[in-house]
């Protein structure tokens, strides 16, 4: 189920689902299918004006933000490690339903940056295998934490890891070859709840350290939780991606 969850998500993404029902619509009416063709028609609306409501995107995307609050770099404990998982939700930006913004915009990096340097923890961990090339998402973000002015002996990098799951084994492994015990685990906060778990189940001592929520109502921009909004059906698919994850680790035992 896993190796078949980005196919999945694709295909649950609601626009994609409303295009493939209206296809098969289309064939089963010219076969005198009418009324089945009708209700695939509209299941296939139902589906995408649900996931376009703010309302749906706030409660099923703010329950898995809401799972692990976001504490300030200064309040976390403190740890041997902080532990970076690779990608990025949204482009990074600060609210779902506002328009991208540089200058608010934070990653899983930043986060870490933030937290090194308040003195949370001695080291960093970066773990993500290669995206595409021969070039591993730890290397690219070690790069980047160089650039932030993080010592290069600081950072340890894990260069496997494809999934979450895999990161949670490498990492693992490379706590036990450096003897280190605790971790502050960085991520977006959408992904907390499915890391945090993959961890645990690891036997590791894992603190959520992760990014604020980005599911929330704007404070400067009026939007109707009733009225459909194109951001909504944008970022359904990144909260569809999670409980199908949550889902496929269950069914294989990894959380």
């Amino acid at each position: 189920m896993l190796s078949s969850l980005p196919i999945l998500t694709l295909l649950l993404y609601p626009p994609n689902v409303g295009l493939l029902l209206l296809v098969v619509a289309v064939i089963l009416a010219l076969g005198h299918h009418r009324r089945t063709a009708i209700v695939l028609t509209l299941l296939g609306l139902i589906w995408s004006l649900v996931w376009s409501l703010p309302a749906t995107t706030l409660y099923l995307g703010g329950r898995l933000e809401s799972s692990y609050p976001y504490q300030p770099a200064e309040s976390l404990p403190q740890a041997d490690v902080i532990v970076v998982l690779g990608g990025n939700t949204q482009s990074n930006r600060a609210n779902w339903f506002e328009p991208y913004n540089k200058a608010t915009a934070t990653d899983r990096l930043d986060r870490a940056a933030e937290i090194y340097f308040a003195h949370r923890a001695p080291r960093i961990l970066l773990s993500g295998s290669a995206l595409e090339g021969k070039t591993s998402e730890a290397r690219i973000m070690a790069r980047t934490m160089r650039q932030k002015g993080v010592p290069d002996t600081a950072l340890l990098l894990e260069n496997e890891g494809r999934n979450t799951h895999e990161n949670a084994l490498r990492t693992q492994e490379m706590l036990r070859e450096h003897n280190l015990r605790t971790v502050l685990l960085v991520t977006s906060a959408l992904h907390m709840p499915r890391a945090m778990a993959a961890f645990n189940a690891q036997g590791i001592q894992a603190v959520a350290a992760g990014l604020p929520p980005q599911i929330i109502v704007p404070e400067d921009y009026l939007i109707d939780r009733w009225t459909p909004h194109l951001r909504s059906l944008e970022g359904s698919r990144a909260i569809i991606k999670e409980y199908l994850g949550m889902l496929a680790y269950w069914v294989r035992g990894w959380i």
